[in-house]
């Protein structure tokens, strides 16, 4: 039975959909100024393994990723590069594509773009002006007044009073509260033409919340299973999110109860990557572009780095651990070197590693476990193929294959994974060395094969002989 970490309540709880047999999750997407960076990417894997193992739990599920293409950063990369808003952020929107395909994140059902949502941002900002929840400001900014929602607080868990001593340093402006936040931003004369729309309020732009709201409303409806997003969003973007969508809708009574249904069932959060026990950002420049860490790694060997960690735990970054990473993914590899394709049903008598696989994706994703697992099958299939048991290899490989799809691990051909990357010499040379350590072998002049293992080993190739003197190779 599958159980969530439910930030909302800061506990483990039993999934049930709202729908059975169906999951509707929205998650906050990438705000497209730049490169994606390995943040995003973990962002991106995390719940691409979330919605992978709902599906292989039989679940039809609807899952919407935003992209943010309108905000201050945009603006402001667009002027310095003196070009339109949709230049930019298709250009990186191209880019991020091209990573989330490197990265096998497979594409969400709906992956809305913010201006598209223009219209639905309004109606929900003249609601919310209806319901005095929400004033304009002299500047012409209209903004969401907190103190009104009797709800604000529960998802970081922080009174009012707690929130407010954090604001007070900040400048108010024209907000009637610190803690105010603004829903539509009136346009400044600087700006340029595309980035601002027309509204009962003039011209202007909306404020980076209300964008999640609409879009998250508009496809799942005002009330739906899953919503994910980064740690960093906890507060105050998805605090403001869920006082804003249920300021819209939900109705409360005399004492603040509701008499309709909560915004968002479950609430995720992935854990920050930290780059030596620091939060990596842009703004502390210890960032690395997904772009960048391609050119060194293969891109499964980044996915198995961000799955080897727990969601939810902080995930520090390092050439270190990345070579660590690329060292048990070749190992599960080598496992299926001998796999005979295609891929069949796995034998019923290794459904106790399918059992122990469930247990621990069903408690809160639990990849570091699903991945012990897998480990533990890779070492009883290398048993039975040294014993010559090679129904049971074949057995044991299959299902290995089989679960670590349900990561989007281990589906490519594992030789064609083992020899991938920049070798620094030919693989025609290698295989031309491997026939001459052979010949040396059968020659019984072990020094001349033993020196060639040496030098492919100093080159970074890794030979493995096997049963019937086979040799096969690897990248280091």
């Amino acid at each position: 039975m599958l159980q969530i970490y439910n930030t909302l309540h800061r506990q483990k709880e039993i999934f049930q959909a709202i729908e059975p047999g169906k999951v509707s999750i929205y998650v906050c997407g990438m705000t497209v100024y730049d490169h994606c960076h390995i943040g995003h990417a973990r962002v991106m894997v995390v719940f691409d393994m979330v919605v992978r193992w709902l599906r292989a739990s039989g679940y039809a599920v609807n899952y919407v990723r935003n992209i943010t293409d309108i905000d201050d950063k945009i603006i402001q990369r667009a002027i310095e590069n003196n070009e339109s808003i949709l230049s930019l952020t298709q250009r990186n929107i191209d880019l991020m594509h091209a990573d989330a395909d490197a990265l096998g994140v497979l594409r969400p059902d709906h992956e809305p773009r913010a201006t598209d949502f223009i219209a639905s941002m309004q109606g929900m900002i003249g609601q919310l002006i209806d319901k005095d929840l929400a004033y304009q400001a002299d500047s012409g900014d209209v903004i969401f007044a907190v103190r009104k929602y009797p709800k604000y607080g529960q998802l970081s868990g922080k009174s009012l009073d707690d929130l407010e001593e954090g604001e007070r340093a900040q400048v108010i402006g024209d907000k009637k509260d610190p803690l105010d936040f603004v829903l539509w931003k009136s346009a400044k004369a600087s700006e340029p033409a595309d980035t601002r729309w027309s509204s009962p309020w003039g011209e202007g732009r909306p404020g980076w919340h209300i964008e999640c709201s609409a879009m998250s409303c508009d496809l799942l409806g005002y009330h739906f299973d899953i919503h994910g997003g980064g740690a960093d969003l906890q507060f105050p973007h998805h605090e403001n999110e869920i006082a804003q969508s249920e300021g819209v809708y939900r109705q409360f009574d005399s004492h603040g109860e509701s008499v309709d249904p909560q915004f968002v069932n479950y609430w995720m959060h992935n854990g920050h990557v930290r780059v030596n026990n620091e939060k990596m950002s842009k703004s502390l420049d210890n960032f690395f572009v997904i772009r960048d860490v391609l050119k060194e790694f293969h891109p499964e060997v980044i996915r198995f780095f961000i799955l080897r960690a727990h969601y939810r735990s902080p995930m520090n970054y390092s050439n270190a651990t990345l070579q660590e990473a690329k060292q048990g993914l070749d190992r599960l590899y080598n496992t299926l070197i001998d796999l005979e394709e295609p891929v069949i049903q796995s034998d019923e008598l290794l459904s106790g590693w399918h059992a122990d696989f469930q247990a621990a994706m069903d408690d809160d994703f639990n990849t570091p476990q699903a991945i012990a697992v897998l480990f533990g099958l890779s070492s009883q299939a290398h048993r039975a193929k040294t014993s010559g048991q090679l129904q049971e290899y074949q057995a044991c490989a299959n299902t290995l294959k089989i679960l670590g799809g349900h990561l989007g691990l281990l589906q490519r051909p594992a030789q064609e994974f083992l020899q991938s990357g920049d070798l620094g010499i030919s693989a025609g040379k290698i295989e031309e060395l491997i026939a001459k350590r052979n010949a040396a072998k059968k020659s019984r002049d072990f020094a001349v094969a033993d020196q060639i293992r040496q030098d492919l080993l100093a080159s970074g190739i890794v030979l493995e002989d096997q049963a019937g003197g086979i040799t096969i190779w690897r990248k280091e």
